[in-house]
C-alpha cells in the first residue's frame, strides 16, 4: 500500500522508513530506526529528487508509481550518493528508461565505482549556480562539499522556496505519518538524536556546514526538506541555530558531563561522589556515562552538547583503558572543540592514564584542562575527599566564569 504525503502542492514525499535497521551505516544504534526521504515534483516535467536504501525499495516503487500516476519520469536528481540515498538509481532506469539522471562531475563519477557506469547517455552534469526549469519551478543546484561526502549537493525550488537539504538538518528516527517537525514534540522526541546523527556523520566537518550556511543566507527558504528525519516548515530558527552551534562547536548548555571507565567499581565510585558534591555546590544540570556500557555515538552526541567534560579511567596495559582510549580518539577525529576538561585517573600500580589523557586533549583544539587533577591508588581514600572537593570547587568556578 502507498504511503505518501503533500509536502506542497506540486511536491510530494514519497519516502520510507525502516523499523528493522538495528546499526546504522551498521555502527549507530538506531533503536527508533530511521527514515529515508525522497521527493516527486510534479510539473511540465516530472522531477525525483534522491532514492532510497535497498531495504525500503519495495515501500519506495509503491509510492513513486502511484505518484507518478503513469506519468514519465523525467529527471532524477542525485543530491548525494552514500548507498542509503542512491540504492534505487539502476532501478529507476530500468523502470523508466528515458529519465535523465542530474549531478555534478563528482557525483558522476561515484555513479560509475557503484553501479559500473557513469549514465553518461542520460547524464546532466551541473555545477554551482547551474539551474533546471521544470516548468512552473526551476531548481537551483547549490554545492556542499563535504556535507559530509564530497559530491554532496543541495537544490533549491524557487517556487516554493524549498531547500532538499541532503544529509544536512537530517536526524535518526522512523517518520510515524507526521513527517513535519511542528507535527512532533522535537525537543522532547528528536532533538537527541538529530544531535547525534550530526555530530557523529557530520561533526567533524564544521568547516564545510558553514559554508552551506552562508550559502543558505542568501536563499530565501521557507521549507528544509532533508534526507532523514522530520521536514522543517516552520521555525526554521530552531534547527538553523543548532547547526550555528553544532558546526562552531560552541557548546549547547553549560553543563557537565562526567566520563568514568571502570573495572571493578572504584573509579565510577569516584565519578559518583564527584557528582554528588557538584550537585551540592549547586552546578546544574550534571550527567554521568560509564564509556564501556555507552555506545559511543550517544557520548559524542552529549560531549558536543555540554561545556565541561570529566574524564575518570584507570591505566591498562601502560596506557588509557581501551574504551576511554576510543573515546579519545572519536573525540579527534570528530573535531571536539571548545571544552573545559578534568581528568581523574586510578592506578594499582605504574599509573600513566591521566598523562596519557591530558595528552590526548592536548591534540584538541581550544580545550582547556583545569589543573586540579585526582590521582586514585585501587580505591578512593576518605582522607581525599577534599582532594576532590578542590576540583568540584575549581569546575563549579569555570562554569560559572
Amino acid at each position: 500500500m502507498y504511503n505518501v504525503r503533500k509536502v506542497t502542492e506540486d511536491i510530494t514525499w514519497v519516502g520510507a522508513s525502516d523499523r528493522r535497521l538495528a546499526l546504522f551505516e551498521n555502527i549507530f544504534p538506531i533503536h527508533r530506526g530511521v527514515s529515508y526521504n525522497a521527493y516527486v515534483l510534479l510539473d511540465e516535467k516530472t522531477v525525483l529528487l534522491d532514492t532510497v536504501d535497498a531495504g525500503v525499495a519495495g515501500q519506495f516503487f509503491e509510492n513513486l508509481d502511484y505518484v507518478l500516476a503513469e506519468r514519465p519520469l523525467d529527471y532524477l536528481v542525485v543530491n548525494h550518493m552514500e548507498p542509503d540515498h542512491c540504492a534505487m538509481i539502476g532501478d529507476i532506469v530500468r523502470r523508466y528508461p528515458e529519465v535523465k539522471i542530474v549531478g555534478n562531475v563528482k557525483t558522476f563519477g561515484m555513479l560509475s565505482q557503484f553501479f559500473g557506469t557513469d549514465y553518461a547517455e542520460r547524464a546532466v552534469t551541473v555545477k554551482e549556480g547551474d539551474t533546471l526549469s521544470c516548468g512552473t519551478h526551476t531548481l537551483h543546484f547549490v554545492m556542499a562539499p563535504m556535507v559530509h561526502w564530497p559530491e554532496a549537493m543541495v537544490t533549491y525550488d524557487d517556487a516554493d522556496k524549498i531547500l532538499f537539504s541532503a544529509d544536512g538538518f537530517g536526524s535518526f528516527g522512523a517518520l510515524n505519518g507526521n513527517i513535519f517537525a511542528d507535527e512532533v514534540d522535537f525537543d522532547r522526541d528528536w532533538l537527541d538524536d538529530a544531535r547525534r546523527y550530526y555530530t557523529n556523520i557530520v561533526g567533524k566537518f564544521g568547516a564545510s556546514v558553514q559554508g552551506l550556511l552562508k550559502k543558505a543566507s542568501g536563499l530565501e527558504i521557507a521549507m528544509i526538506c532533508p534526507l532523514h528525519g522530520p521536514i522543517w516548515r516552520e521555525n526554521l530558527a530552531y534547527i538553523l541555530d543548532k547547526y550555528q552551534k553544532w558546526s562552531t562547536y560552541e557548546p549547547e548548555d553549560k553543563a557537565v558531563v562526567i566520563l568514568y571507565a571502570s573495572m571493578y567499581g572504584n573509579t565510577a565510585s569516584a565519578a559518583d561522589a564527584l557528582a554528588g558534591m557538584l550537585a551540592a555546590k549547586g552546578a546544574g544540570e550534571i550527567a554521568v556515562y560509564d564509556v564501556s556500557n555507552t555506545h559511543v555515538s550517544e557520548l559524542i552526541s552529549e560531549i558536543f552538547r555540554v561545556s565541561h567534560l570529566v574524564f575518570a579511567a584507570p591505566t591498562y596495559n601502560s596506557g588509557i583503558y581501551p574504551m576511554m582510549d576510543n573515546l579519545l580518539h572519536d573525540m579527534k577525529a570528530l573535531s571536539v572543540q571548545k571544552k573545559t576538561a578534568a581528568i581523574i585517573e586510578n592506578g594499582t600500580w605504574a599509573s600513566t592514564a591521566a598523562k596519557q589523557m591530558r595528552a590526548a586533549l592536548a591534540e584538541l583544539k581550544d580545550v582547556t584542562v583545569l589543573d586540579t587533577q585526582i590521582s586514585i591508588k585501587s580505591a578512593m581514600k576518605r582522607e581525599q575527599a577534599k582532594e576532590l572537593e578542590a576540583l568540584a570547587d575549581e569546575i563549579v568556578k569555570s562554569l560559572n566564569a
